[in-house]
Order: C-alpha cells, then structure tokens, then sequence
C-alpha cells in the first residue's frame, strides 16, 4: 500500500478479482460500522444477532477491557466510516486510460465493492479480497483520490484492517476462515444450510467426505428435522467438523482424568514435554492468562482444552522460537561477521533478458528484509541515469525513481544498514548527476565519511543503523586524496556481471569490449563509496604477507565461490572474517534461477545474493535464515566462522568446536487447513509431507510421510523420522507439504524453513508459507520435536 498526496497503488496477487459474496443493499455507513465492529473482534451484544453469526464473529480470546478499548476505538474513526460511504476514484491503467470508478468497503471488512462497466461481469467479480493488499507484490491497482485527505482515509482505513488482521491469532483466523466458507456455500443467504451448502462448503474446506458420512453429521446435526441446518445445529457441526483428535489426547497426557490442566500440571508439560528453559509456575500463569478463554478457569488458575488448544496454536506454541523474533543477537560486531540478506539484479521482475525492470522490485525486496540492494547504471536520456541489464531487453527505469523508493523503504522493516551495490557504467557526466542524486535525495542517510575511530576494521551493524552505503570502485584508500590537484576523474577497471551471461545476443555485444575494459570514475561518486570498496579478488594471501585492505570487497560468481571452497575452504572462511564476499548467480541462469545460498554461508560469505522474483527451494531455506534474529537482514555467523585462527572448512570437515552431534526427531502428526492449489471446484488436495536438513554435506538428508488422499483440511499422518546433525550452528530443517500427483510434478502447497538453533522443542504448530513466502491465514502441520545430544 503506498500514497503519494491524492494517488494510491494497492498491491497483491488478487487485484482487482473477487472471491467473496455479493454485497446487499447499501446501509447507512454508522449501521455498517456496527459490522466493521464485529468484524474486527469487537463483540457485540445485541440479542437479535443469530447465534451463529456471533459463533463465527466474537473472538473469545479478546480481554473485556480490550474490546471495550476497541469499541470506543472504532466508533469515531474516520478513516473506517469513509471507506464504508465509499468514494469515487480515478482507475488508472495508463497515460491514456483513466476512468472513474465507485469504490466501497463492504459490511464483512474483508471485501472491496468496485463498479464495473462490463456488460459480462458477474457481481463476485467486482469485489477484491483486503487480504490480497500487500506491501510486496507485483500486480497493483493504481487508484487517484479527488483530494490528499480522500486518499488518506484510504490508505490509513486499509491499513488499519490489514493490520488487525495481521494480528489475530490462529484461534480467531479459523473462525473467521470458516465463516467465509460457510457465507460462499450459503448460496440462497438465508443464513441455513441444506445438505448441498454443506457439501460445497465441505469441498470450500478442502475435505472430501464420503456422502453417506456427510449425511450422517448432517443428520446428527439436524435436531429440528428440517433438512437444514441454523443457529445452535450450525455450532453443533462446527464443533464437529473442528474437534482435533491429536490435540485431545496431548491434552489428556497431560491431563490425565482431570477435564482441566492445573498450574502444575501444565509446569510438568512445559518441562517434560516442551523443554522450555523457563518452565515454572510464572510462565504457566501468564499463558493461562493469556490464553485461556473461559473467564471461570482462569480464576482457578487451570487451563481447559480449549485454553490448551490456543497456546498450541499461538506464537508461544510455534515451532519457530518466539525469542527469535525480535533482534537478539550482539549487533556491535564488524559487518563482516553477519550473514546479510541480499539480492541480485534488484530492480528485475522476471527473467535477466526480457523481463520488466521496476520501483517495485525494490520495495518488495527491503519489505522482506533486503539490506543489500543492486544497481545497475547506464546512460539515459536527457542526463537522467537509468538502470537496467545491460545489453539486453530489460525495461529501463530511472535512477532517481529508484533512490526515492530506497529512500521510502529502507528502513521501515529493519533500521540496519542498507548496502547499495553500485555497477557503473555511465559517462563521467551522468556520474556526476548520480552523485547529485543520491546527495539531494538519500541526505543524511548515505554514509559518505568514515565514522569517527572506525579505521582499522569494518563498523558494525549498530554503528551504522538508518545509514546506506554505497559499493562501488574508488579512487585511492579508505580516506581521500586531498587537497588542490587531486584528480577530477581517473580511469579504473569496469566490472560487468553481463559480460558472464551465456547467452548469444548478449554476447555479441560484449565482445566488442576489451578484455580489460576500462572507467573513467568521477571523483563525486569515488568519494562516496567508504568501506565498501570494490576491486578484483587476487588470490588468498600467503602466510606473512599483506592481502586486502578490509574496506575493500570483491564479487564471485557462483562458480568460482563454489570452486575456492573446494580448493580452498578454510583461507576463504579466514579471508570472510575481515573482509566481505557478495556471490552473485552464474551467467547461465538466465531464467532468474537461484543457486543454494547454503554452501556460500558455510564458507563464511556474507552478501549471498539471490534473484528474490523467483520463488523456489532456494529462497525458501534464504527466508527462513533471514527470519532469524528479529528477520532485521543481519544474522550473526557462528563463533568458528568469526576466528581469524578457525580450521573450519565444511569441504572437509574434521573435529573442532563446530562439531557438536544431534539426534533430531520429528514427528509429523497432523496438518490443518491446507489450502487448494488446483483451482477446479471438485479439486480435493492428497497432501504428504517431506522434512529436509539443509547445512554442511554430511547433515543434508530428507524424509517424507506416505500420502493422505482427499483430505486437505485435518490430514493424519503421525509419522517419525530421526536425522543425525554434525554442525547444528549451520544446519535449517524445511518442512514442504505438496499434493500428491501420480502422473506428473506434485504441486507445492506450503513450506516453512527453520534454523535448528530457532526450532522449539516438543509439541508445536509451524505456520505454512506460500510459494510466494507470505503467511497462509490458516494453514499450519502439528508436529512433535526432539533434539539430544
């Protein structure tokens, strides 16, 4: 979502498609904000409402006092109760094509009314999802406001709602991910069910369920004979449908008779079962008052199934360490001690040699926690610098734009350093309007002189914080050449990553450039570039002699990163405890295929960068690393990868203070809610799942369940798997869940990648991310976890 005065863009997947019901007539925006209110967790207590609305509505977890909090909240918000009038706005597809559109939010605050002129359109098809809004996708709807206050509302109201949203636990995004599939299955809206509605709202859930078993819970549920069922019968289903065999009998172990888990108890379980640290009466009290939904438990300090079921499922009961998620590690170390998340060729969308170049590209990078960024810089018209690939068909975009969207973004995630690799290939005078540029519009976040006493080594990741720096070639060393006569310009050599592609037209238009092409670097831009200054990489030195000085870094393609590793593990890893590596993909990935970042962190280098337009395995296991450690895009490297005397080398690794033998156990019991990735309408998932080990050679393996068929709401599997890890510091476990398909690719469902050094032991839920590495509402696996020495 960005705003610029009166212009909006929202941004998502789903833009602008509908999904959800037809809106009715237009109420009066303060009776609609009665439902927004509802919506938003704010329980209402009016005895008219049908009591499966308030089933599906009220979030039971919510404090009284935090709901009254709301209330008053929302009744006087302005934004919300302009969204609800609804507005006309200014749909924008081109220079030539605008058009005047109604826009307004419906009563459920999950949809987005939009009028359409085409004589086809169905009124599904004129809403969009909220949930589709993002900060970090490609497809966009670009909206213009009569005024700055009118676009105001917009972005603030959205924002308020995705934010809300973003925030419900795992209990409440069930229930409000069931009422949705139970308002798409009502399809006459008379707020019943026939047996039909149920079985499309069975198939909405992703489960498949044999029609005599569908009759039998309809039958059961029934108890007014009507052939339909309403009010207290839809409850009675729902508890049905939602009862969770595996949560029942962990509840019992630990229960034992007792229909609630004491203090004690619940201490017993958090010790025995959980392995947590803190296990005592202090942290069972504040997860029962937490948690615990009925008001009458937590008097009596006890916790119930349902309490038990809701810790399971909330951040406390993740697999991923709660602690973990906020900046933890010692942030004062020398840059070159962090691992930092990075990409390649920034600014593309798609492919290397056609593809579109875009603002968005970086925006979408630095909202996931990005803080190495890369330009490429050319000539463009009328002495504006652009970037694009080089030699190729890349859509250009300009230098300026990009500056003022780093300058947005930068820091918004993360208030660490942001490192701009510059690759230059301008004229000396559009060196100069770029020095310009990133003067007048980055100010006083660009770094443009060595911090006071830091000369002898990198500075760290706190010193440095809402600074950008640039990489880039520089004249002279680490503190310029003064003084009068000092040169206005000088001829450097070029660095071109294009010239590697192995591709026939970008070829022929390299070869006509030297071998040893060269630069002439504009004294402005030089003096820009401190303590990362790029040159080529001439070798590890030998023992005695002086090698790079440590503000200077050098780029390796994949190939030669993976071919020094193998010839020369450990001068690398002692090579990247001063000094920075940036790896970027081989000339052949074209396609914007990535490499795996595992090997490169295993030797120590830092900027690892990956295409992070293309989704797969690699960026994956990339997210999960950078998830770490508040995800703020440094993650400290291991102690034996920061000695400058280390004799790690995961090549040929041998016994030292990184080897450290794990038994880990995992065990796969269950999954919830996986979503449909076959969009036909009797499409049911047949899901297994498959657990990796991602870290040095040795510790690679994979295991995978047997597959469930039909069954992608509350699949069964309840199957162990045992891996031996040597070096735990460096080792992630990936747990992917794919529909099972006999006769070609099995379709990817979800993943979550976890460091082992973040993996909480004992009965955890781990949150699924789609392909795209956004959160699923919904969709979790239930696992067990156990790590010995």
């Amino acid at each position: 979502m960005d705003s610029g005065r009166d212009f909006l863009t929202l941004h998502g997947p789903g833009l602008p498609s509908g999904r959800h019901t037809v809106p009715g007539q237009a109420q009066r925006a303060t009776g609609a904000l009665r439902n927004v209110m509802q919506c938003l967790g704010v329980r209402r207590r009016s005895r008219s409402q049908s009591r499966s609305r308030e089933l599906y509505l009220q979030e039971q977890s919510l404090e009284v006092a935090a709901l009254n909090e709301q209330r008053l909240g929302l009744q006087d918000d302005k934004d919300l109760q302009a969204l609800l009038k609804g507005s006309q706005l200014l749909k924008v597809k081109s220079n030539s094509w605008r058009r005047e559109r109604f826009y307004k939010l419906q009563e459920d605050c999950k949809t987005i009314w939009q009028e359409s002129r085409k004589v086809m359109r169905t009124p599904e098809s004129q809403l969009f999802s909220i949930e589709d809004i993002q900060e970090d996708q490609r497809n966009t709807l670009d909206l213009i406001a009569p005024s700055p206050t009118e676009a105001q509302h917009w972005v603030q109201g959205l924002r308020k709602i995705v934010h809300h949203s973003g925030s419900m636990d795992q209990q409440q995004k069930l229930r409000h991910w069931i009422h949705s599939c139970l308002r798409k299955a009502d399809k006459n809206k008379d707020n019943k069910m026939n047996f039909k509605e149920l079985q499309n709202f069975l198939k909405e859930l992703n489960i498949q369920v044999d029609d005599s078993y569908a009759r039998k819970i309809f039958r059961e549920c029934d108890h007014s004979q009507t052939n339909s069922l309403e009010d207290e019968e839809i409850e009675t289903f729902y508890k049905i449908l939602t009862q969770r065999k595996e949560i029942d009998l962990t509840f019992k172990e630990a229960a034992g008779s007792g229909e609630t888990l004491s203090v004690d108890q619940l201490v017993v379980f958090l010790q025995h079962q959980q392995r947590e640290e803190a296990a005592g009466p202090a942290l069972a009290l504040s997860l029962i008052e937490r948690y615990e939904p009925s008001e009458m438990a937590k008097a009596r300090r006890q916790m119930t199934k349902d309490g038990f079921l809701m810790y399971l499922l909330s951040a406390d009961g993740s697999a991923f360490n709660r602690a973990h998620r906020r900046v933890y590690q010692d942030m004062g170390q020398p840059l070159s001690h962090y691992l930092v998340s990075s990409s390649h060729n920034t600014y593309l969308l798609e492919d290397q040699l056609t593809g579109p170049s875009s603002t968005e590209a970086y925006i979408r990078a630095l909202c996931k926690g990005c803080r190495c960024l890369e330009l490429d810089c050319w000539d463009g018209p009328n002495q504006e610098p652009v970037i694009y690939h080089g030699y190729t068909f890349t859509s250009k975009i300009l230098f300026c734009d990009v500056l003022r969207v780093i300058r947005d973004y930068a820091f918004k995630v993360s208030p660490y350093p942001v490192i701009l690799s510059l690759e230059n290939h301008c004229s000396l005078e559009q060196q100069r309007v770029m020095a310009q540029h990133l003067h007048t519009l980055l100010g006083p976040m660009l770094l443009d002189r060595p911090l006071d006493g830091v000369t002898s080594s990198l500075p760290s990741p706190e010193q440095l914080k809402g600074k950008i720096l640039l990489k880039g070639k520089k004249l002279g060393g680490l503190f310029l050449p003064g003084g009068e006569g000092s040169p206005e310009a000088t001829v450097v050599s070029d660095e071109d990553e294009a010239a590697e592609m192995e591709d026939e037209a970008v070829r022929n238009q390299v070869q006509h450039k030297s071998t040893e092409d060269k630069l002439r670097l504009a004294k402005e831009l030089s003096d820009m570039v401190i303590y990362c200054k790029s040159v080529h990489f001439l070798g590890f030195p030998s023992p005695g002699t002086r090698g790079q000085a440590f503000y200077e870094m050098a780029s390796f393609s994949e190939n030669r990163a993976l071919r020094l590793l193998q010839e020369s593990g450990n001068s690398f890893v002692r090579h990247n405890v001063s000094h920075l590596s940036r790896i970027y993909p081989a000339g052949w990935r074209t396609d914007s295929s990535n490499y795996s970042p595992v090997e490169m962190w295993n030797g120590g280098c830092q900027i690892v960068a990956l295409n992070f337009q293309t989704p797969g395995p690699e960026m994956d296991v990339y997210q999960g690393r950078f998830q770490d450690n508040g995800a703020c895009g440094y993650v400290l490297k291991p102690a034996f990868l920061r000695d400058p005397n280390s004799t790690f080398n995961s090549r040929a690794l041998a016994q030292g203070p990184w080897w450290a033998r794990k038994r880990l156990n995992v065990r796969v019991i269950s999954g919830q809610q996986l979503p449909k990735v076959n969009k036909n309408k009797n499409s049911i998932v047949d899901p297994k799942v498959t657990v990796e080990i991602h870290g040095v050679g040795q510790d690679v393996a994979s295991h995978q369940t047997a597959v469930v068929t039909n069954n992608g709401f509350n699949p069964w599997w309840d199957t162990e798997f045992e891996f031996e890890v040597i070096v735990p510091e460096l080792a992630l476990v990936r747990f992917v869940v794919e529909d099972y398909d006999a006769s070609s690719k099995n379709d990817f469902i979800g993943q979550s990648t976890i460091p082992l050094n973040s993996l909480k032991q004992g009965y955890r839920h781990i949150h699924l991310l789609s392909k795209n590495g956004d959160q699923h509402p919904s969709a979790t696996l239930f696992v067990k976890v156990g790590l010995q020495d």
